[in-house]
C-alpha cells in the first residue's frame, strides 16, 4: 500500500513537480553548461556542484512522481464532534500537567517542531476519531506509554504553509 495523501497534499505535489521540471531543470542545465565551459573538469568545482543540484532535482521528481503513482487518495472529512485530518487538536499531557496545540496531517506534512502530528505517529493514531473530553492512551512501544485528554477540537481549513516533506 502506498502512502496516504489528501486531494491538498496530491495537488501540492503535482506543483513541486511541475515547478522543478520546469523551473528548477532549465536552471540545474543551464550551471552545469556555464561551469562546463570554464575549462578542465577535473578541477572544476562548480561543474561537479552544478551537476550535484542537477542530479538532486531529478532524484526528488522522481521520488514524488512515484510517490503519486503509489498514493492512496483519502478524505479529509471528519464529524464535526471527532478528531480528523487537518483538525487543531488541544490536548492535556496528564504526566506533565501541559496542555498542547496539534494539528493532524498526513505523514508527509508531519512536523513536530510546527505543530503538525501524523496520523501515522503514536499520538496521531490514537487520538483519530476521538471526541472531546476523551481520556486517551498513548503507547509508545511495549515498556512505556501515558495518557492525554483531549480538549478541544477545531476544525482547521487552511493547510497552504504545510510543506511537503524532503527525503
Amino acid at each position: 500500500m502506498g502512502e496516504q495523501l489528501t486531494k491538498s497534499d496530491v495537488k501540492k505535489i503535482e506543483e513541486e513537480i511541475e515547478y522543478r521540471k520546469l523551473v528548477v531543470r532549465k536552471e540545474a542545465i543551464e550551471a552545469v553548461k556555464e561551469a562546463r565551459a570554464q575549462g578542465d573538469l577535473s578541477e572544476n568545482f562548480e561543474y561537479y556542484a552544478a551537476k550535484r543540484d542537477k542530479n538532486k532535482n531529478e532524484s526528488r521528481i522522481r521520488y514524488l512522481e512515484r510517490m503519486l503513482k503509489n498514493a492512496v487518495v483519502i478524505s479529509d472529512d471528519s464529524k464535526e464532534d471527532e478528531v480528523g485530518l487537518n483538525n487543531t487538536v488541544s490536548v492535556y499531557f496528564e504526566e506533565d500537567d501541559v496542555t498542547e496545540e496539534y494539528r493532524l496531517v498526513t505523514s508527509i506534512r508531519g512536523n513536530s517542531l510546527k505543530g503538525l502530528i501524523s496520523t501515522e505517529s503514536p499520538i496521531g493514531k490514537a487520538i483519530l476519531g476521538r471526541k472531546e473530553g476523551d481520556r486517551v492512551y498513548i503507547k509508545v512501544n511495549d515498556t512505556y506509554g501515558y495518557y492525554i485528554v483531549i480538549k478541544k477540537i477545531s476544525k482547521t481549513t487552511d493547510d497552504s504553509q504545510d510543506e511537503i516533506r524532503k527525503f
